[in-house]
């Protein structure tokens, strides 16, 4: 293909978003003259399912639970008005809350007001409140954000190191929809311990995210937290940014949480025209169906050259890869669908596996993310007429360029900032796409019962572990092996995961369990001091 052929592809196949200032080129996908005429049929599906699931059908029937994000940015769409109501009071009450957090009204005990926050979650609870953080966050914010967001104990002391002193002025949110995430639960407990350990108390510094009545809830309560917020069970995690997981920490933040609404509103208003041309959501799923044959064949690279959306990949890791990365299809036959997705920045993606996706395994298409604005106020030039935006931008066309020589095929996304507004429209845009995708391949795109799996194997690992410690406490001084530990509970066919758990326990002094030099036998006897 010419250059101007190219050109020509460009004009034909370019599909914009005025309202949010957003266009997606998808001239450099190998996509035949016919591919988007077959694909109307099936696609009108896809928008009639979507229109269901916004009147508030039951889209996700495994759990019998409707789907509402969208709901979020447009209240009066709701199906009812009492879920209007609760979504525009909740939104009020997160502005009033932060404005009277700002303003001192609501303070800690012994300072003069909050200022910096802690959110502890995992996930969806987590993920998205980092990229908005990140991306929309400065020096001029109102309050600092920290966030527990694993069960990693050093990874945990890292972040109440940074807090140090200044612990006494910080706030809490804590967010699970059950309040039973072990992750959070497990941070929540960690930063009850931290904040004790200052003489502080927990519950005067700690705000809730979650579901009414759950475990969280009533922990709040009993502990007198200063507030709760409500998280909705048609709302999943993974699209729930714009809820008061999202909305409470930016808001404490200092940022437009409006502006994060009205893109994400406008988006929402433009991915519901049903036209696979004009609709760049649409557009969007059916370059994923044609890169992958319908059967998620190619990896999703995502490459925004801007690095306050570093955190863009991560966020669509967990979107699309929890949604679409499913064994069963809605019929319950076995298709183990889903699109893998990874990224980087540019032009550091450049210095780091650019080499690959041009001369590598072609197993690939390329999202590049153009931001058409280099920063607030004038650029100096680091050569004649050159700015490092300028730069900046040459890599992003050399590198979409030399793909595009080798065969590899890539779209581009160019939005005109990294605004409220526009963050608000990306993830609109992404949670659209990955709906009417999930239809086209007939998957349930809101349920995630892999995650169960892997929570109840867990769960499975730690019980073994009590037992082990059990058996080791009744005779203290016996060494055992793994494999005879394994047999005296009863779990012969486990003794892999018995010497995991007696390797872990015996690296950690206070587990009590030691292993004897050199040798592959565990007893119960502390070591000397």
């Amino acid at each position: 293909m010419t250059e101007r052929q190219l050109w020509e592809r460009y004009q034909k196949h370019l599909c914009g978003v005025e309202s949010v200032g957003l266009t997606l080129d998808v001239s450099r996908m190998n996509f035949t003259d016919d591919f988007l005429a077959r694909m109307r049929g099936p696609l009108d599906k896809a928008f009639d399912a979507m229109e269901a699931l916004e009147k508030g059908a039951i889209a996700n029937p495994d759990e019998k639970r409707r789907v509402g994000h969208y709901w979020l940015r447009a209240p009066e769409l709701a199906p009812e008005p009492a879920l209007t109501k609760d979504i525009q009071d909740t939104v009020a009450a997160i502005n009033a809350f932060a404005g009277d957090v700002h303003a001192g009204r609501v303070k800690p005990p012994g300072a003069t007001r909050f200022t910096r926050v802690l959110l502890v979650g995992i996930g969806g609870s987590a993920l998205g409140p980092q990229l908005v953080a990140d991306a929309l966050g400065s020096t001029a914010d109102k309050m600092q954000v920290f966030f527990l967001d694993n069960t990693d104990p050093d990874g945990m002391d890292r972040v109440f190191a940074q807090l140090g002193d200044s612990l006494r002025e910080t706030l809490a949110v804590v967010i699970s929809k059950s309040g039973g995430t072990k992750e959070t639960r497990n941070g929540m407990v960690e930063a009850e311990r931290a904040w004790k350990r200052q003489g502080l108390d927990f519950g005067a510094h700690a705000v809730a995210v979650t579901g009414e009545g759950s475990e969280l809830d009533r922990v709040a309560k009993q502990g007198k937290w200063l507030r709760t917020f409500p998280m909705w069970d048609w709302v999943g995690g993974r699209t729930s940014v714009l809820s008061a997981v999202g909305l409470l920490p930016a808001r404490l933040q200092g940022l437009d949480t409006d502006g994060m609404l009205a893109g994400a509103r406008d988006m929402d208003v433009a991915t519901r025209v049903r036209d696979g041309v004009r609709n760049p959501a649409a557009l969007l799923a059916l370059m994923w169906f044609h890169a992958g044959g319908g059967r998620g064949q190619k990896d999703m690279v995502i490459l925004p050259y801007k690095d306050r959306l570093l955190l863009l990949s991560k966020y669509l890791q967990q979107l699309v890869m929890e949604s679409l990365g499913k064994e069963l299809d809605v019929s319950g036959a076995v298709v183990n669908q889903g699109i893998a997705v990874y990224g980087n920045k540019g032009s550091t993606d450049q210095h780091a596996y650019v080499q690959q996706l041009r001369e590598g395994v072609n197993n690939f298409f390329a999202t590049f993310v153009e931001v058409l604005k280099d920063r607030e106020g004038e650029s100096m030039q680091v050569e004649s007429d050159i700015t490092s935006g300028d730069y900046l931008l040459g890599f992003l066309l050399g590198t979409r360029r030399a793909l595009f020589e080798k065969g590899r095929e890539s779209m581009t996304i160019t939005v005109q900032d990294v605004s409220a507004r526009t963050l608000g429209a990306l993830v609109a845009l992404y949670e659209r796409a990955v709906g009417l995708y999930a239809t086209l391949v007939n998957i349930n795109a809101y349920h995630q019962p892999g995650v169960e799996a892997g929570k109840k194997a867990a769960g499975v690992v730690l019980e073994l572990q009590r037992k082990v410690l059990a058996r080791l406490r009744a005779e203290p001084a016996k060494a055992q092996t793994a494999e005879e530990l394994a047999r005296a509970v009863g779990a012969a066919d486990e003794v892999e995961t018995v010497f995991k758990v007696l390797e872990h326990l015996a690296a950690n002094a206070p587990a009590g369990v030691r292993r004897e030099p050199g040798s592959s036998r565990f007893d119960a006897r502390f070591r000397a001091s």
